[in-house]
């Protein structure tokens, strides 16, 4: 039984490699090119990121993570922060967990910082975690029902995108957001 199962998670691993070049890019024109992309294609077809972005201070965007694991797991991708339209710097995010998880994934996600503050934060720390610091929101679909520019109130809204492949399972995970210098 659990021969098969090693047999499946290593077929999707390596079924996820062709991604993880694009994943891992540092050359600045690919980054920016697939970044830029990836948060027009998202505000255009989202209202809620539409209207983040519009009173966003910055907008870090990772078009590609790839994510994949088999009871541990990890995952890594390139990015681009964008500061008035334009790009302010390139950032890696990793992490790793553990616990009950299998398959192999390849995902975007963008972070609308709203505040000075948290962008600072970012600017200033040798690695900045999610869930430490800055309050951070993912945001999901009852989201664009409840919210207004009234009620907005916290440092960041957190926006995942072009999911594709299978990853199944829960664990404790945690992400690391570093500054790259490509």
């Amino acid at each position: 039984m659990l021969r098969p199962a090693t047999f499946l998670v290593v077929a999707c691993l390596l079924a996820g490699c062709s991604t993880v070049f694009k994943s891992v890019s540092t050359d600045p024109s690919v980054l920016r090119d697939g970044a830029r992309g990836a948060l027009d294609d998202l505000v255009e077809q989202n209202r809620s990121a539409r209207r983040l972005d519009e009173q966003a201070v910055a907008v870090l965007v990772f078009p590609s993570v790839i994510k994949g694991g088999f009871i541990y797991g990890g995952q890594t991708g390139n990015g681009v922060l964008f500061e008035g339209g334009e790009v302010a710097g390139y950032y890696n995010t990793t992490s790793v967990s553990y616990g009950l998880q299998a398959g192999v994934q390849d995902y975007g996600y963008a972070l609308f910082f709203m505040n000075r503050e948290a962008l600072d934060y970012l600017h200033r720390s040798e690695g900045f975690e999610l869930g430490v610091g800055p309050s951070v929101v993912v945001v999901d679909e009852g989201f664009a029902k409840d919210y207004s520019t009234t009620t907005l109130s916290k440092d960041i809204y957190a926006f995942s995108f072009n999911q594709r492949g299978f990853m199944a399972g829960l664990g404790l995970t945690g992400s690391k957001i570093t500054r790259i210098r490509p």
